[in-house]
């Protein structure tokens, strides 16, 4: 009997984008089963793919605007456009994510923010009434600084001297305002941690290192992010720096609080209510997610888990695929079957060819999946 299935992975980060593994995973199914239905439906909770996944579901067109990366080098980024609702969406990985740098040659100390602004003028000249913008992937740790001081503010230290590096700002005086504070009536970022911009949670600290800062940086770093912080909060009577998210991307997240005013939204809810999520999953027969590596974060909320759980709660089954997955999250109940790459090839074999071996893989869960298990959840 044919199947209504459901193709909802994220990225596997590094090999395939959202949509590509959608699609992989669907050409190996429908080798195996050709008659099932198969709907794709991508997913992203904020990071990078967000803006392909996002224009995907509201059918925005894709935009150019010439801008700078993180390390100020020209650059051309994408981002996307909806007419009717007039919303832009923006995908900062695309301007300042670290994917775009040549490893390890730019030290964070030396990479800001500010090539955003570039693009968000091109989405407030568009006519934007609502711009939603993923900021994970990024390379930066400026606290939104380069953004800020690239959109008018002014970050000045003794004598009205202006500062023109993040790394300065230990020795901030006072913050001027621009005379546009507000771009979009409604900017709505999507958010996938809950890190202050500070401390041992903070930004640095946590996720500092993945982009080149080291322990003896941390010090100097947090200073900075902390005297601004102290600036604003003095400036605007709020702690920015408090707020869960405010460390997300390098602190861009405090940075677009405390300038910009934005909210936060959960980047998976952001997704889930744009796919119209719940009335996609109980049209379906079969639920098949997905992601690089399946592991403790996806057992403590990551995308990919919430859609395990909420297929749990309402009996439908659920696949998990992906490269790799932890002994404890292949033993839990999150997922009806969890299946992964390193059990048809090694590591390296996987991260060669992945689009190979993940239609191989998804060919034979299909063929040999138990489905009369599944209806017994």
């Amino acid at each position: 009997m044919p199947l209504k299935v459901l193709i909802v992975p994220d990225k596997f980060k590094g090999t395939l984008t959202a949509l590509e593994a959608a699609e992989t995973i669907s050409r190996g199914w429908r080798y195996a089963r050709p008659s099932d239905v198969l709907e794709l439906l991508p997913m992203s909770d904020g990071g990078d793919g967000f803006g392909q996944v996002l224009s995907r579901l509201i059918g925005a067109s894709v935009q150019r605007v010439s801008t700078i990366d993180a390390a100020h080098r020209p650059a051309v980024a994408e981002w996307w456009w909806e007419s009717d609702s007039k919303t832009a969406i923006i995908e900062s990985a695309l301007v300042i994510g670290l994917a775009m740098l040549p490893p390890r040659k730019f030290h964070p100390f030396r990479l800001d923010t500010a090539g955003l602004a570039a693009v968000m003028r091109a989405a407030a000249i568009k006519g934007a009434r609502q711009c939603l913008l993923g900021i994970g992937g990024s390379a930066t740790n400026d606290g939104g600084f380069g953004l800020a001081r690239a959109l008018g503010w002014e970050f000045l230290e003794e004598n009205d001297r202006r500062m023109e590096n993040w790394i300065d700002l230990a020795t901030l005086k006072r913050i001027c305002p621009p005379k546009r504070r507000r771009w979009f009536p409604k900017l709505l970022v999507a958010v996938d941690v809950q890190n202050p911009l500070l401390g041992r949670r903070g930004a640095t600290r946590v996720y500092g290192p993945q982009k080149g800062l080291r322990k003896n940086d941390f010090k100097r770093a947090e200073q900075c992010l902390s005297r601004l912080a102290q600036v604003v909060r003095e400036t605007d009577g709020v702690d920015y720096a408090a707020l869960p998210g405010a460390g997300a991307a390098g602190g861009l997240g405090f940075g677009l609080l405390a300038f910009l005013g934005a909210r936060f939204e959960p980047g998976f809810d952001l997704f889930a209510r744009y796919a119209n999520l719940p009335w996609r999953l109980r049209s379906a027969d079969l639920v098949i997610t997905g992601e690089g590596a399946i592991d403790n974060s996806t057992l403590m909320g990551k995308g990919v888990g919430q859609i395990a759980s909420r297929c749990r709660e309402l009996k439908i089954p659920c696949l998990g695929l992906a490269g790799v997955a932890t002994p404890s999250a292949r033993s839990g109940r999150l997922f009806s079957q969890t299946h992964t790459l390193t059990d048809l090839t090694t590591v390296a074999a996987a991260r060669a060819r992945p689009g190979f071996w993940l239609e191989k893989m998804t060919a034979h869960v299909a063929r040999n999946v138990a489905l009369e298990a599944f209806h017994k959840l």
